[in-house]
């Protein structure tokens, strides 16, 4: 890919200004390598105009140290742990050198180190750095450095999570009322709020971890369900509680037994499994229904291949690169697949819903591990029908039930270790997506806003938390003891995402809260609370219909059936093949969208057509070209929260003035001076200055400038999937 400008043609060298710049380290933070007089180009205007400054590389991140940095210009919204011009290790996603102007991908060992460095991050942030002017061998130690660190496959204990534990000051956990399910009592006080511990109980089994190393210590079962069935098969086969509804049927999910296996295994397995839906079906009084999400939601190569295209959109080197995908921008979203893959997995969550809501029937999510597609269904099924989920600390314990102790791999779906590409996969940020789907659908069903989500999903390549840098349970606790698993308080003690106060201020995260937030209302209060109350439609879906007539046969017929496709065939597709699921799921959806909102009741995401949108905060936050003036959602509250903090004041004032006392100044909301600068950029950057739109041939722009013909043309289709250097 040729650079379109010259550098030196374009950069005007002035001497840079002679100021020691030092990096700030945090505990257990070594600085490995550096570079001076490296040029840092200012990406959004389309020159090659920018900074000097120093590229260093430490055993946490890579920095920029600007030369003429001050602090006057220090954004609102400050990561305490990762500054603007800082990379993580974890976060560096691709690296590209310049030789002569073309765009080579670097790994491995170098023969000829480049003239310029191109570092795309994780978190969809492109880094330019002129390396001209710096010295040949300061070159070479630090590009050398930073392949060496962020690109080579590494071991566990190597990750700067573990010298940063080692290192820090030993402070309290501030874990902000978030349940970390590691507990017994965690599971007890979880099934008493569900009011599902009628049929269900958590077990002690796996204490040890003498089942398996995939299961968490404590883990809730049917009660039926024996101890001697659990240690069988290590945990394989045996349905395992997530979530109680209202009505008590109930969501579980369950490890598969492996596709391949022998005439006598397999028959012996089948018998057990008998045994097992034995104990749990009882029709008519007990219906389950099974599905087995590897057949019926796309697989996790199709989910990454599909990431992989959509963030090639966003990862912009400059303007013309922009306004060039900009032309064929439907045809590129499109060919991606990202937002049919969201809108699937959105349909399936609410396909569960309405069993568990409208059939209440209970429903078994299958998967080959269950710590995957099992852990995105659950979480959207209980965001959407259960309101403590959609509260901040509701949605935190959330996460620590269904992914962080239930086990899912995040140390290789995010590939920290770089070890196997063919692990990575990005399930948690698909659960992100959809959740911002209903975020965005409806806001003051949820405490929390699109801002936390952001930040929740830059909070996977942080390494001083232990919450995103695991496999299991197991796999923290033996890193903590580093011995064995006799204490599981060693010497290392890991901070957790959810103390938000490690990486912002008080002022910074109260853009995590959503001031518009429909809380609850209490009972029994004032006709006053009740009547603010009204103009946010609470008026909810009525209570489940009549209970559905249990499908003929369903478990004295084809139990033998339902069996062997567990061991190794496609259970979606026998469930599927009924005509009752897409008409009764099309009528559920039809019903619930006809009637007003119920905040704290049941939330169905709409998903026809284009009611599936790009989450425009994450993926276009650093391109200005993409920036509304004044506008966007977060920059729209902004101005709201001006209005209120001019509201809060004036009733402080007639408060003093009644009670003839000073009261105390305090605010509740962020400062948000100047706020008609801002733009949808916000708060993640100021407003920036508008881009120039790249000489295009006078007919591309006649075309576009046309409307008429605008709307008659038809849209370019580009495969991604070509080699873009």
């Amino acid at each position: 890919m040729a650079i379109s400008t010259d550098i030196q043609a374009e950069v005007h060298v002035k001497e840079p200004i002679e100021k020691e710049v030092n990096p700030h380290l945090l505990p257990g933070e070594l600085l490995l390598c550096e570079a001076s007089t490296v040029y840092k180009y200012i990406q959004e205007d389309g020159s090659n105009r920018g900074t000097y400054g120093k590229l260093v590389c430490t055993n946490f991140k890579i920095a920029f140290l600007d030369d003429s940095a001050s602090d006057d210009n220090e954004p609102q919204f400050k990561n305490k742990i990762v500054g603007e011009n800082d990379i993580t290790l974890q976060c560096v996603d691709q690296i590209y050198g310049v030789y002569d102007e073309k765009k080579k991908l670097l790994s491995g060992q170098l023969r000829k180190y480049p003239e310029k460095l191109i570092i795309y991050c994780k978190d969809l942030r492109v880094f330019n750095f002129c390396l001209r002017y710096t010295k040949e061998e300061e070159v070479k130690r630090i590009v050398s450095g930073i392949l060496h660190h962020s690109q080579t496959p590494k071991l566990l204990k190597r990750l700067f999570l573990f010298s940063y534990a080692s290192a820090a000051p030993k402070t309290t956990d501030g874990r902000n009322q978030t349940v970390m399910f590691d507990t017994l009592e965690d599971w007890r006080d979880e099934l008493e709020r569900t009011k599902g511990n009628v049929k269900y109980k958590v077990v002690t089994t796996n204490e040890g971890y003498r089942v398996s190393e995939k299961l968490p210590l404590y883990f809730v079962v049917p009660i039926c369900v024996s101890e001697e069935s659990i240690l069988k098969y290590e945990g394989r086969g045996i349905p395992i509680w997530c979530w109680s509804c209202h009505n008590g049927a109930a969501l579980l999910k369950m490890s598969a037994f492996p596709k391949e296996q022998d005439d006598i295994a397999s028959q012996t397995q089948k018998a057990f499994l008998d045994g097992i839906y034995k104990t749990i079906s009882k029709p008519p009084y007990e219906l389950l229904k099974m599905d087995d999400l590897s057949s019926s939601l796309p697989s996790l190569q199709d989910i990454q291949t599909a990431y992989t295209k959509f963030k090639q959109l966003f990862l912009i080197d400059n303007s013309t690169d922009f306004w060039a995908t900009d032309v064929k921008w439907f045809s590129l979203l499109e060919s991606t697949n990202w937002l049919e893959i969201i809108r699937r997995v959105l349909k399936k969550a609410i396909e569960v819903a309405e069993c568990l809501e409208r059939q209440q029937t209970n429903v078994l999510l299958i998967e080959e591990s269950a710590t995957d597609l099992c852990c995105v269904i659950s979480s959207l099924v209980q965001v959407m029908m259960d309101s403590y989920s959609r509260t901040k600390s509701g949605f935190q314990s959330l996460i620590q039930k269904e992914w962080v102790i239930g086990g899912h791999g995040f140390l290789d779906r995010c590939n920290h270790l770089h070890k196997s590409d063919k692990e990575e996969a990005p399930v948690f940020l698909l659960l992100l997506n959809c959740v911002w789907q209903l975020v965005q659908q409806y806001p003051p069903a949820f405490e929390f806003t699109e801002t936390y989500l952001t930040v929740l999903s830059d909070s996977l390549y942080v390494p001083i938390f232990s919450t995103f840098f695991f496999n299991s349970q197991h796999q923290k606790d033996t890193s903590a003891s580093g011995e064995s698993l006799k204490t599981q308080s060693g010497p290392f003690r890991f901070l957790t995402v959810w103390d938000w106060s490690v990486q912002f201020d008080p002022e910074a995260q109260a853009f995590l809260n959503n001031p518009f937030y429909a809380e609850k209302p209490k009972p029994d209060k004032s006709q006053r609370k009740t009547a603010r109350f009204k103009h946010q439609r609470q008026l909810s879906l009525p209570l489940t219909q009549a209970k559905a007539s249990m499908k003929r046969g369903f478990f004295r017929e084809e139990t033998d059936h339902l069996i062997k496709n567990i061991l190794g065939k496609r259970i979606g597709k026998f469930i599927n093949s009924s005509d009752e699921l897409p008409n009764s799921f099309r009528e559920f959806y039809d019903s619930w969208h006809s009637k007003p909102v119920d905040y704290h009741g049941l939330l169905l995401p709409r998903i026809d057509g284009p009611e599936i949108k790009v989450w425009a905060q994450r993926y276009l936050r650093w391109i200005p070209e993409a920036q509304l003036h004044g506008g966007g959602t977060i920059a729209t509250t902004a101005k709201i929260l001006d209005l209120m903090e001019e509201v809060q004041s004036l009733q402080e004032k007639m408060d003093e003035k009644r009670s003839q006392a000073v009261s105390g100044d305090v605010h509740s909301v962020p400062m948000l001076r100047n706020s008609a600068r801002l733009s949808s950029l916000f708060p993640f950057a100021l407003l920036q200055r508008q881009s120039i739109k790249p000489a295009l041939p006078t007919s591309t722009w006649k075309d576009l400038e046309d409307e008429d013909d605008l709307v008659k043309r038809d849209d370019e289709f580009v495969d991604l999937s070509s080699d873009m250097s």
